[in-house]
């Protein structure tokens, strides 16, 4: 895997706040959560569980392992598969970035202990590959101990939630954006070969085209540049890039711009011709009107809604 790329991929995360929570549940317990605009972890301390989402087999999960929702996608969690579950919203019906909840399911079976966070991140700083990543990454507690950063992190955010010290709320922050980006490079890591995100990233030619997009994004491309980027033939190269990332690389090149774009308007006061240039628009008018049918609104009322 390109190390570079791979950085990439990862750096612009940047975490806006985070919701923890640790449970203690006893069994039989089971709790639905639909989908959320964050990402989700949940590191298991004591007991097991198990994890199931629409369309994929169930996960079970150990003492010691972590699972990763880089999407925040909707998932059942409980003691056992096919457990009737009562949902997330009615144990914690609201959750504000920035707080901490315990929560307590009582009954007579075993008990398991659950360190979770709702990771909230600007969308529009994710890389448009992000997009690729499975629903959920697990780590489970061998491959954990083979990251022993992670593991130590991991490890005091059990330990800071029976203390209230000050400044916790932003230690929370900080420990969690380390254990999220510590755990999708060791996730990416240990990806089947036949992921495809981890095929696009280990290609010898889609690889280094993928770089370019993401670093190069202002420069003139054509399909037949990116071609040129990879070393092969345009409809060659075309149709793997697809088969891959899922989407054409002109739309891929697209998604990298707009990214950039939507990010200089909230946090830059640019003007809307520089900010064009920047991401490769010659025109302003082409600007507009991709920024448009991009994201729905013109580049001035994206500005406007995003400002602090």
């Amino acid at each position: 895997m390109d190390d570079d790329l791979l950085s990439e991929l990862l750096a612009p995360l940047r975490l806006e706040g985070v919701f923890h929570s640790r449970w203690t549940a006893c069994a039989p317990w089971g709790v639905a959560g639909e989908s959320e605009d964050c990402a989700l972890i949940h590191y298991v301390q004591a007991g097991t569980c198990t994890v199931e989402l629409p369309g994929h087999d169930p996960v079970r999960l150990v003492a010691g392992d972590l699972a990763v929702f880089p999407h925040g996608a909707g998932h059942r969690i409980a003691d056992v598969p096919g457990r009737a579950t009562v949902p997330l919203a009615s144990l914690l019906p609201a959750r504000p970035p920035g707080a901490a909840r315990s929560v307590r399911i009582d009954g007579p079976g075993a008990e398991t202990t659950l360190l979770c966070g709702g990771l909230h991140y600007d969308p529009a700083a994710a890389a448009p590959l992000y997009r690729a990543l499975p629903p959920v990454l697990v780590l489970d507690r061998a491959a954990l101990a083979g990251q022993p950063l992670l593991a130590a992190t991991l490890a005091g955010l059990a330990q800071e939630w029976d203390q209230a010290a000050p400044g916790q709320a932003l230690v929370a922050l900080r420990a969690f954006e380390l254990v999220f980006v510590l755990a999708l490079r060791a996730a990416l890591g240990s990806l089947a070969p036949g992921e495809p995100v981890l095929r696009a990233l280990r290609h010898p030619a889609v690889g280094p085209a993928l770089l370019a997009v993401q670093r190069r994004y202002a420069e003139p491309w054509t399909l037949e540049r990116l071609a040129a980027e990879a070393g092969m033939s345009r409809s060659a190269f075309a149709a793997t890039f697809r088969k891959l990332i899922g989407e054409a690389p002109m739309r891929h090149l697209t998604a990298r711009r707009m990214q950039e774009a939507a990010r200089l308007l909230v946090e830059t006061p640019l003007p809307h011709h520089a900010i064009a240039r920047r991401v490769g628009y010659r025109s302003d008018v082409g600007f507009h009107l991709t920024f448009k049918q991009w994201y729905g609104t013109t580049p001035g009322a994206y500005r406007r809604a995003g400002a602090p």
